[in-house]
């Protein structure tokens, strides 16, 4: 049986990922399965025995993707230059934008980052980054959570007066409150010590809720994560969307949502 090879690129999205974690994985996973992304390579600090991130996930019946490299042993600039993308995607720690943020900037490569938390001087850093290419960054990238988000803040506008709070599920072993809720909250306007409620019982991946209280109804919204390949649905939409982004610019998932609201009326 011949080796499998690589899938015909032409047309598609390049992307490199930065991250192999557990959600690294996932939004890997959805990559390497959309006909519209050509998942070039995927970056850590040390190798691994696998040579491909499909071979690792099991999914190289038919193509090997995803080239597994190491950033220890290369700068930047030499990466991009020899594995060229279009874009690439964050799923790692704080500290690997400044590995390749000015580089990917340089080049016109587009940043899409999840990284769940950066400093004051890291955000600084990668807002500077959107003015000589495109760049999105949001903590959670699920269409859900961002959907949620406009939704509530539209609500909050048109009842100000309603009770609002805001209960948030995860597994047993998170210990820190959800940096999501507490965004949920901050963009309502709400109490982050009094008015979001924590929970956590055995494997929930995430469950955010937004309770709206009336005197004669109750409305509530709900978002709960299933699986962490949600992140991947989340980057796949943010990759498509930003590639036809001509102009540079410092972007959210929130902001790409709101567009979609105003593309209604």
């Amino acid at each position: 049986m011949a080796p499998p090879q690589r899938k015909d690129s032409s047309h598609k999205i390049r992307v490199g990922l930065f991250g192999f974690g557990r959600a690294g994985k996932a939004v890997a996973q959805e990559l390497i399965a959309d006909g519209q992304i050509d998942l070039v390579w995927v970056a850590q600090r040390s190798t691994q025995e696998r040579q491909y991130a499909s071979d690792a996930l099991g999914m190289s019946a038919q193509f090997n993707e995803g080239a597994m490299l190491a950033t220890g042993e290369q700068d930047a600039d030499r990466l991009f230059a020899e594995q060229p993308v279009d874009f690439v995607v964050d799923f790692s720690g704080g500290n690997t934008l400044r590995y390749y943020g000015r580089a990917a900037a340089r080049r016109g490569i587009g940043i899409i980052s999840a990284v769940s938390h950066y400093g004051p001087r890291q955000l600084q850093f990668l807002r500077a980054l959107g003015e000589q290419t495109r760049v999105l960054y949001s903590p959670n990238i699920t269409l859900g959570i961002n959907f949620l988000l406009v939704a509530a803040q539209a609500l909050k506008r048109m009842a100000p007066q309603a009770d609002v709070e805001i209960i948030e599920q995860h597994f047993r072993g998170k210990p820190e409150v959800s940096g999501t809720a507490l965004r949920l909250a901050e963009s309502l306007g709400l109490d982050t010590e009094t008015q979001v409620n924590s929970i956590r019982v055995g494997g929930i991946v995430g469950k955010h809720e937004v309770i709206f209280g009336f005197p004669f109804q109750t409305l509530r919204l709900v978002h709960e994560s299933i699986s962490r390949n949600a992140f991947g649905q989340g980057a796949l939409y943010a990759l498509k969307r930003l590639s036809g982004e001509e102009e540079c610019g410092y972007y959210t998932m929130e902001q790409l949502i709101r567009e979609e609201f105003r593309g209604l009326a």
